[in-house]
């Protein structure tokens, strides 16, 4: 192939035209590598759920204990953890009225009675007289106490309260064996979950 000798414009526009080539090559590879131009996309963050459960609960601790009031707790405290932070039991509390070991539910009133108070043990009367009983924190004397319900009833709900964590419900006593609806309305207004 003969080679034709190139004129300096000719020559002018050959370069002019590899310079731009290149600039054109240049640009892209800097668009391309994210430059100021480029697209840029933020991180995806992850969005906590809208319903998810809470980690705290609050419990009303009154009674016979050194600052009686409402105290947060968190998920799955105990009655204990509640008399804890109520600064523990008075030496007038009794002691062997509290299941410090039982769950406690939000919105649950922990009672603890005074020594000697009428209706610590003493029966159906005493524990009507003093309000509705807690299935969630009820000790096996308070369960026993209620009409129809017994020690050996009394015991069955305090281990189901222990393998299913505290009462939602009051209808939740109909999963324990030996309790039907005709001892459910007798329990009625006298329970709470």
């Amino acid at each position: 192939m003969p080679s034709f000798p190139l004129t300096v414009p000719q020559r002018r526009l050959l370069a002019a035209v590899a310079a731009c080539v290149l600039a054109a090559a240049l640009l892209l590879r800097h668009h391309a590598a994210g430059g100021p131009t480029a697209l840029r996309v933020a991180p995806v963050r992850a969005v906590p759920p809208a319903h998810a459960p809470p980690k705290t609960i609050v419990v009303d601790v009154a009674g016979a204990v050194v600052r009686p009031g409402l105290y947060h707790l968190r998920l799955g405290a105990r009655v204990a953890d509640a008399i804890a932070r109520a600064g523990g039991l008075t030496r007038r509390a009794a002691r062997s009225a509290v299941n410090l070991a039982a769950p406690v539910a939000d919105g649950q009133q922990v009672l603890v009675a005074v020594r000697g108070a009428a209706g610590g043990a003493s029966g159906g009367s005493g524990s009507a007289a003093s309000g509705p009983v807690s299935l969630s924190a009820a000790t096996a004397e308070h369960l026993d106490a209620l009409p129809g319900i017994g020690p050996v009833t009394a015991q069955k709900i305090i281990s189901y309260r222990q393998q299913h964590g505290p009462f939602t419900s009051v209808e939740a006593l109909d999963a324990i064996p030996g309790i039907g609806p005709a001892r459910l309305a007798n329990l009625e207004g006298l329970v709470v979950p």
